[in-house]
């Protein structure tokens, strides 16, 4: 397994709000977590902050490589449930701080299979040898619009409301978590990553941009970013990549 990430503040934001971390265990197994903040400039900072800290210190706690399937999805769903009470403990204590939250996707790839839990509109996608398939359901207005048929998928992309996201992590005491374990096979590729990215880059131009750098993901990772920047990077854009080598 090789995994690369990176996070960029994008062309019009004063901070960036965004949250990343990643790594491989010492069995070869890889993990990486993606948040987007809200609530403010300084809320939606520690929120998404709070969320990877805690997914980092459980994960390298509890993870052995001979888990479970069940084991493994026990894990990352208390994982992202122990964040959701971590941030909302955090903004009790501070006025300052009441209603942060953030999106989530947290995605382990452990031999052939790939976990993945996630709240809010942040996406996963796995290219695979079938092509491409976005692996998350957006929590989001615009996705309810879309499930019900009162939008395409290609209008929710331009829709003026499609930043009110329906479920965030921290903003309740409880949050239901999305799981999902798709195939992971030599040769597969998953991406997480921000809004800042897919306002930008559909499914086909990721899966072009995919095909250009297979197996290098840090170049990969940047050239997306700076298409997302030239086209106008209203938000900040964070992309983290498994290459299953």
């Amino acid at each position: 397994m090789r995994v690369d990430f990176a996070t960029d503040i994008g062309a019009v934001r004063s901070s960036n709000q965004d949250a990343c971390k990643c790594g491989i265990f010492p069995g070869g197994s890889a993990w990486a977590v993606v948040c987007d903040g809200m609530g403010g400039a300084n809320g939606g900072n520690v929120a998404s902050a709070i969320a990877v800290e805690q997914i980092e210190v459980l994960l390298l706690s509890r993870f052995k490589e001979d888990m479970s399937q069940g084991n493994i999805k026990s894990m990352i769903v208390n994982a992202v449930l122990r964040a959701n009470a971590a941030i909302y403990e955090r903004a009790a204590t501070n006025a300052e701080l009441r209603g942060m939250g953030t999106t989530i996707v947290l995605m382990l790839a452990v031999g052939k299979r790939l976990h993945i839990a996630h709240v809010g509109d942040s996406r996963a996608y796995l290219k695979d040898k079938d092509g491409i398939r976005q692996l998350t359901m957006d929590h989001s207005y615009v996705q309810d619009l879309v499930n019900f048929g009162q939008i395409t998928k290609e209008e929710a992309r331009t829709h003026p409301r499609r930043n009110i996201i329906t479920r965030v992590l921290g903003v309740h005491d409880n949050v239901n978590v999305d799981y999902a374990v798709w195939d992971f096979n030599a040769g597969d590729i998953a991406i997480a990553c921000t809004d800042g990215l897919t306002n930008y880059v559909d499914e086909d131009l990721l899966e072009e941009y995919i095909d250009r750098y297979e197996g290098n993901g840090e170049a990969l990772i940047n050239e997306l970013i700076q298409f997302a920047v030239d086209n106008g990077g209203s938000d900040n854009i964070t992309i983290a990549v498994v290459n299953n080598i």
